[in-house]
């Protein structure tokens, strides 16, 4: 992947989505999957403020989600972008569009969408409560998904990558795998965190893969389909923070 030379760590960044989406665009997804959302093409404005904004520097640590809610970053932009807490603490702002094909029952309304990303919620929502400011939390960290595409059925469900068949699936991780790798050795990652199963062992198979040695840790999501993130995700995330030694990064 070539630069500019002269281009800042945040247009190196974007550049390597940009480099994502053009070869996520010559893959095709069958049945169960409908409809293709992807906000780097319709909510670019707001994704390239919130990498402009946060993105300037080297970080230590990644969070890593799977890929967009229907009310999250599929609205905003924004990893785990919950439209309360994007506009109102991360201060992101940008026109959003909408999907070429849209499913009646999954509007793209942007930062003024309605409805609440309950993940989101939680994940943006545990960091206000620990940060005295979103510059305290991105000293340290940035927040990123492996796959930057929403998946839906036709009934309107939320498909994960892991709803998707075998042969579709292996050729989009191929894809976000390679970005993965991409944007960790831009950011001089030391410690990868998956946000859930699934991203924390992908991160794993795709930077092992990749040779590149970085650590790689997990913390529970905070889907509220989780139980056990509905008995009280904020302590769990603490403790499990402490634990990684990544709170003292982040808490003031």
């Amino acid at each position: 992947m070539s630069f500019w030379e002269g281009d800042s760590l945040a247009e190196k960044f974007l550049h390597i989505e940009r480099e994502q989406t053009v070869r996520l665009k010559e893959l095709t997804f069958l049945d169960p999957v409908q409809y293709v959302y992807n906000p780097l093409d319709y909510a670019w404005e707001p994704h390239q403020d919130y990498v402009r904004k946060y993105c300037q520097s080297c970080k230590k640590v990644l969070f890593l989600g799977m890929n967009p809610g229907p009310f999250g970053m599929a609205q905003t932009g924004v990893p785990f972008g919950e439209v309360q807490l994007v506009r109102d603490w991360l201060q992101v702002r940008g026109q959003v569009s909408r999907p070429a094909c849209e499913h009646p029952k999954r509007p793209i309304r942007g930062l003024e969408c309605p409805q609440t990303e309950v993940s989101g919620a939680r994940f943006w929502g545990f960091f206000r409560s620990v940060c005295a400011s979103p510059e305290a939390f991105f000293r340290h960290c940035f927040v990123h998904n492996h796959c930057p595409l929403l998946f839906i059925s036709q009934s309107g469900r939320n498909l994960t990558p892991a709803d998707l068949p075998a042969a579709q699936r292996e050729r989009l991780m191929q894809v976000c795998d390679d970005a993965l790798c991409e944007a960790v050795k831009l950011l001089g990652v030391a410690v990868v965190i998956g946000v859930g199963r699934f991203a924390e062992q992908r991160a794993r198979k795709a930077l092992l893969a990749a040779g590149i040695p970085v650590q790689v840790e997990g913390v529970m999501h905070p889907s509220p389909r989780n139980p056990q993130a509905n008995k009280g995700w904020d302590a769990i995330i603490r403790a499990r923070l402490e634990e990684l030694g990544v709170m003292s990064l982040v808490a003031d």
